[in-house]
């Protein structure tokens, strides 16, 4: 059976433009991270139940690539599909923390939906895979489209290539599970500042190489501010940049 690697990313700059309903919209540039990836793949089972194995603490129905599953299945309704996951189960050789700004969760569903895409030969384009995947998580179009790097928009639904060299990253995670929604909360209650479309259009234009060698961590992510005041036990890294929500931090390898 194939192997897939899922990618982690790491946030450049995350930049908060707005507000949309519940949601709040942003300016970010993803970047891949070559050296840190979990690995995917389909075997055999006996018993009807999707199954995903893998080192994972949550319950199976709670699991984006189960998530990716549904909506695939409700968006295709495909009997090969449906009768594939009844023979075989999801592997993941997990290395992407979770709860740490990474889209690990993401990631791992998005390579789910091009391996059945690929494997059960469902002829879906990488536009509708990607329509599918933004119903799991904001991330998962920019893992779909494979981009090495690219400018996020929106709530995560536009994502456009930046051309730009990948930089080789140093990755440390923290052992905080932190919640996205509830450091969303903090920013919006006690520091929303959305930033300009013109500052925003100045930055998506910006290499990630030049971002990082001209504005402080702080600065870069409008969210590091709300992780720091929502988790007393996080605590700034000088010379560090911060992760999505966190609470993983990086910086370029020398």
């Amino acid at each position: 059976m194939i192997h897939y690697r899922a990618y982690a990313k790491v946030n450049i700059f995350l930049k908060i433009t707005g507000i949309r309903g519940d949601y709040h919209t942003l300016s970010s540039r993803f970047m891949q991270v070559n050296s840190l990836f979990d690995t995917l793949w389909f075997e055999k089972k006996s018993t009807p139940e999707f199954e995903i194995r893998g080192d994972f603490d949550c319950p199976v129905h709670s699991n984006t690539i189960y998530k990716a599953y549904k909506y695939l299945q409700s968006t295709t309704h495909s009997e090969k599909l449906s009768l594939f996951f009844k023979n075989h189960a999801v592997c993941v050789n997990k290395k992407i923390p979770s709860f740490a700004g990474l889209g690990g969760g993401s990631s791992d569903a998005a390579t789910f939906l091009k391996m059945c895409n690929e494997e059960l030969e469902l002829g879906l384009s990488t536009i509708e895979l990607a329509d599918i995947g933004a119903n799991v998580g904001a991330d998962v179009p920019f893992f779909v489209y494979g981009y090495a790097s690219a400018n996020v928009r929106g709530i995560g639904e536009m994502v456009e290539p930046f051309d730009e060299p990948l930089i080789d990253f140093e990755v440390i995670t923290p052992n905080i599970r932190i919640s996205t929604p509830a450091v969303y909360r903090y920013y919006r209650e006690h520091l929303y500042a959305p930033i300009s479309t013109e500052e925003a259009t100045r930055l998506e234009s910006t290499s990630s190489r030049e971002i990082l060698d001209s504005i402080s961590p702080l600065e870069a992510n409008d969210l590091y501010r709300s992780a720091l005041g929502c988790y007393s036990e996080l605590e700034e890294k000088e010379g560090w940049f911060f992760s999505g929500s966190g609470s993983s931090f990086f910086r370029i390898k020398e």
